[in-house]
């Protein structure tokens, strides 16, 4: 394979997106990754639109994996999977805490038979402390973490009622997290020779990503400043021909708003009553918006327009829909979408690659898999036999659908009998 990751392999336990999302990210630097589905599948495979369990969700977190399907409350079906992780130079997983401890699958077992394992566990509020056996989704975490409430008080009486957004923040910064943290692990290893255990923490995740978090840790009074730079109060306006956009500079804060003056050429309106601070700025937010926005209809057009922002150093940009971006010149240059076949004669559109490297080159996106669908190819290749497999298959250690008709319950692994928690 190619990539910086060439030649590391990981073994995939996760399910939904944290975990996968993180274990593609490393696949698509060009790391292998060995998916394990158990046999009541990945509950993304159903995501809509999907066809025979083969959903676009599934797709974009998973394409290019191979994938094995294991019963692990089957006798037989353990050793498969520590032959498996003793080839392993990462585990990932985001089961509820402690959940593959009971299949003896943990890191303190893994890693005495593969010392220089580098396991990582994705959980909402990690493996120990008073919280350690929550269930967590990111709607549920975004709410413990501060990330819902700062919404709320951010967008106060525009909303009629409490909303949270409908991207998964929490899981897809914790598997972001789970990448950088298993990259460093992999530098450690350079010199040390050993593997070692990540604990990854979505609540703790949220809070580090919060750049205002410092403020709202604080007893500090700003009063009507914004607290941050960047996404505080920025502004929606209309170009010259109906466009819609907004800019990343704030028409309140003391330290953005001279920007505005000199773009519009209105030092003027400092001496204003109305704008003469932030508070009397957001006290006559529409008068200020309303002079601002019949000055940008006296340009020509939005480049004419983004010139002049271009000098004040003001940044716009365009509300677009993904679509929209993805048609635009860009788009093009940069490789934005990738065509992905969905097992079933049609293709997936999905994102491509965020990073260009100079020296190495990413191979393209592969395909999702089935369930099970590489049973065989897996372990024939670590040494057991044909008529083993066979055996394996029949006992339902093994499981294989190539077609998904309905979702079973999505219930996290029982303990197997006789497996030791």
């Amino acid at each position: 394979m190619a990539g910086p990751l060439s030649g590391i392999r990981i073994v995939d336990f996760s399910r939904v997106l944290a975990g996968p999302l993180c274990a593609r990210t490393l696949q698509d630097l060009g790391a292998e990754v060995i998916k394990i589905e158990p046999p009541s599948p990945d509950v993304s495979r159903f995501a809509f639109p999907s066809t025979d369990g083969m959903s676009g969700y599934y797709a974009q977190q998973n394409a290019g994996k191979r994938n094995v399907s294991i019963n692990l409350n089957v006798p037989g079906a353990y050793e498969l999977a520590l032959k498996l992780c003793d080839t392993a130079d990462i585990v990932v997983e985001n089961f509820r805490a402690g959940t593959l401890g009971f299949f003896g699958l943990d890191y303190e077992t893994l890693s005495k038979r593969n010392p220089r394992l580098i396991y990582a566990s994705i959980t909402g509020y990690g493996q120990g402390g008073p919280w350690r056996s929550r269930m967590a989704y990111a709607p549920t975490v975004q709410a413990e973490a501060g990330f819902t409430e700062n919404s709320v008080r951010h967008y106060g009486d525009a909303l009629k009622e409490p909303r949270t957004d409908s991207l998964s923040h929490a899981d897809v910064y914790a598997g972001l997290q789970a990448v950088i943290a298993i990259l460093a692990a992999l530098h450690s290893r350079q010199a040390t020779g050993q593997g070692q255990y990540i604990d990854v923490a979505m609540a703790a995740t949220l809070l580090a990503v919060n750049e205002r978090a410092h403020v709202d840790l604080s007893d500090d009074d700003i009063g009507a400043e914004p607290a941050v730079l960047g996404a505080t109060d920025c502004s929606f306006f209309t170009g010259p021909q109906g466009e819609h956009f907004t800019v990343a500079t704030s028409i309140i804060g003391s330290r953005t708003f001279p920007s505005w003056l000199r773009a519009m050429r209105r030092s003027d309106l400092m001496d204003d009553p109305r704008f003469s601070n932030a508070a009397a700025r957001r006290l006559n937010f529409g008068a200020l918006h309303q002079i601002i926005q019949s000055w940008m209809l006296t340009f020509p057009d939005m480049a004419t327009l983004d010139a002049q922002f271009d000098e004040a150093k003001i940044a716009m940009g365009e509300i677009r829909s993904i679509k929209e971006l993805t048609k635009s010149d860009w788009s093009d240059y940069w490789g934005a979408v990738q065509l992905v076949s969905d097992r079933n004669g049609g293709e997936y559109k999905l994102p491509g690659r965020p990073w260009h490297f100079s020296k190495d080159e990413l191979i393209p996106i592969g395909t999702p898999a089935f369930q099970g669908e590489h049973n065989r190819e897996v372990f024939a290749e670590l040494g057991v036999s044909e008529a083993e497999l066979q055996k394996l298959s029949e006992a339902g250690v093994l499981v294989t659908h190539r077609r998904v008709l309905a979702p079973e319950a999505a219930a996290e692994p029982r303990q197997p009998a006789g497996q030791a928690a």
